[in-house]
Parts: C-alpha cells; structure tokens; sequence
C-alpha cells in the first residue's frame, strides 16, 4: 500500500510511540515528515529544531523560512514536496534560556532510521535531496562527505535520483554576508537539480 495518506499516518502514529534511544525522553514531541504523500520529491533534514519541536512540523523554523527561500528561486513548489528529517526528535542543550541544537549521535540517527526507510517506502520518490551530513549519512552511507560530493547524483536503492547539498541551517551560521550569498547560490544551483532530474524520461 504505496502513496497513500492513510498508510503515513499510521507510520506517523507509530513513531509518535518510539522510544528505541533516549531523545524522545527531553522532546516536545516526535516531529515525522509532512507534506504530499504522492509526491515525487522527498526532502531529508537532519533533525528537528526549536520551532519544530513546539509546533510538531518539520522546516518551519529560521532554516525552514530560508529553504522556502532558496526553493522558490529554483522554481521548485514546496506544496508538491515531502519533507521530514533523518532524527525525528529535537537534540539540545541548555544555554541560559535557549535549547541549542545538538548534533545526533550515529546510533540515533540508526534507531531513527526505520522510520525513515518507510517514509521512503511508503511515498516512493523519484528524487530525494539529503540536506546537511547526518542527512547524507542516513540516506546515502556514512563515508558521504557533503563538502566534497554535493550536487552530484549517487546510485541509490531508495530512488531513481538521489543527491546532497547544504542544510540551510548552515548557511544561518555564517557570518559574512557576501560568503551567505555565495553559499545560498550554491544551495539553489543544487536545487535546480530536482527538476532536472524530474524532467529526465
């Protein structure tokens, strides 16, 4: 039972029962994927993040708004997209008031990853872009280095097309704005990619 609402929500209803490594204990909540269950593109992020984790949605934080960004300018809707991450719970720290992000463990992102594959399974994509390194380390293997193989497809199992590029949220972290820019070209050029691919016979 391929592509259909009905088959997500009950993987959606059984991850939000996961308790196989310690990070659900100190999150709001599991936060799975969303967007259309027919879709032909999947977008995998690393984890939740503050806003994430409150509102229960994936990429509708400060990452998620530049993502929006960067989608629109290479003409791809995000409204035909399905998004989730490869860590369906929020990891931070403490610091003062504010929950910082912190990055997950590989045998969390491994006991999150069943959750993941059906995702996969159940929506069945054409192209599916990782963005960030945990992203590429659940989707395409661990020795994945984004730095060096952004942009390029790789043979997959899961999809026809697969590819990594930046997550957003590093782009957040640079200070000077002309190299925000250059990175934020870089991250649409990547992008692009998807309709390329989707145009492909």
């Amino acid at each position: 039972m391929a592509k259909t609402k009905g088959h997500l929500d009950e993987i959606r209803s059984a991850a939000r029962r996961c308790q196989d490594c310690p990070l659900w204990a100190n999150a709001t909540q599991t936060v799975f994927g969303a967007g259309d269950p027919h879709a032909r593109v999947m977008l995998v992020g690393e984890q939740p993040g503050d806003e994430e984790d409150k509102k229960g949605l994936p990429f509708v934080g400060p990452a998620g708004r530049l993502l929006d960004r960067a989608l629109d300018a290479a003409g791809v809707e995000r409204e035909h997209l399905y998004v989730t991450n490869a860590v369906k719970h929020f990891k931070w720290q403490l610091r003062g008031k504010r929950r910082l992000h912190k990055t997950p463990a590989q045998r969390e992102i491994d006991a999150c990853h069943q959750w993941l594959e059906r995702e996969i399974e159940s929506i069945k994509p054409q192209v599916i872009v990782a963005l960030g390194s945990t992203a590429a380390k659940a989707v395409i293997g661990r020795d994945f280095k984004v730095s060096v193989q952004r942009g390029q497809f790789v043979d997959s199992p899961l999809a026809p097309y697969v590819f990594a590029t930046f997550h957003p949220s590093a782009l957040l972290r640079l200070r000077e704005e002309e190299e925000r820019e250059a990175a934020f070209t870089q991250l649409v050029r990547d992008l692009k990619l998807i309709k390329k691919a989707l145009d492909r016979p």
